[in-house]
């Protein structure tokens, strides 16, 4: 049986419960990403807070097996677990009011929270299985990408000096697992840009599904994936060299798109220190 096919059975099994207004399909299966090691991700929307039953209830439906059950937390529940036929099941569930907020802070007040925008990416790419009208208003409140939200990821994601100017430092020592550690933070501070700059909204909080993305990326660096993965997997120096490279080239990108951006002079200022060498005798 077909991922797709599974996750339409249990949106049946969920859907019973008066509670559930809605089933969102998320994640890679959505999206047609899917490969051998994906599970399926659903979204839950509920008019009032599900008890730990109304939780259990499909799942026992399906002789599941509970891989973990959270509590109630940051306004969401959340559960996995898995079919008898070994798929596993990621469920996060919401209030409607919940969503509505979350939508709003993120499209309205443009704050950058990941764990925010990673709702709002689901609902955007998201098919619904159960409560189309609800999916329907939901997707509705996301179909403008605000330029405020995008000049927010720019300013947060483009500060990436403190510890980058580290770097001739790190590699010098050999200090393999701060630079990697390092080389690692940046590129997802570029990723982080670039999504602000192609006004996506952030998927997963550690860019989960990097060459998928990069595809949708209209406004990029020439053969970015290609780069970040030799930045990833080979010779360190030449690593750093390539990094270096397309930090520049992504602040061109981001004045060219973004010229008015206040801090720009700043950034650019604080990215060409290097912490300085000393002479040793």
């Amino acid at each position: 049986m077909k991922l797709i096919d599974i996750a339409i059975h249990m949106a049946t099994l969920y859907q019973k419960n008066p509670k559930v207004k809605a089933v969102l399909l998320a994640g890679s299966v959505s999206r047609g990403w899917e490969d051998k090691h994906s599970d399926i991700e659903l979204n839950l929307f509920w008019s009032e807070a599900p008890t730990d039953d109304d939780r259990m209830n499909p799942i026992e439906a399906i002789n599941g097996s509970i891989i973990d059950f959270h509590a109630y937390e940051e306004e969401e529940w959340a559960e996995s677990y898995l079919t008898e036929e070994n798929v596993k099941l990621e469920i996060s569930s919401f209030l409607i009011g919940t969503a509505e907020i979350w939508i709003d802070d993120v499209v309205k007040k443009y704050e950058i929270d990941y764990g925010k925008q990673c709702m709002v990416s689901s609902i955007y790419y998201g098919q619904s299985l159960f409560g189309d009208s609800i999916i329907k208003d939901l997707k509705k409140k996301i179909e403008q990408y605000p330029d405020k939200l995008a000049e927010n990821m720019i300013e947060e994601n483009l500060a990436l000096w403190q510890r980058w100017n580290n770097r001739n430092a790190l590699l010098d020592r050999k200090d393999w697992l701060m630079l990697y550690d390092l080389m690692g933070s940046v590129q997802k501070k570029l990723m982080g840009t670039l999504f602000g700059l192609n006004n996506l909204f952030i998927h997963h909080p550690s860019f989960k599904w990097m060459h998928a993305c990069i595809e949708l990326f209209k406004i990029k660096p020439k053969n970015l994936d290609e780069r970040f993965t030799k930045i990833l997997i080979g010779d360190p120096n030449e690593s750093i060299g390539e990094l270096e490279q397309l930090v520049e080239e992504v602040f061109v990108l981001v004045e060219q798109q973004y010229p008015h951006l206040p801090f720009l002079d700043t950034y650019k200022e604080k990215l060409q220190f290097v912490r300085p060498q000393q002479e040793v005798e």
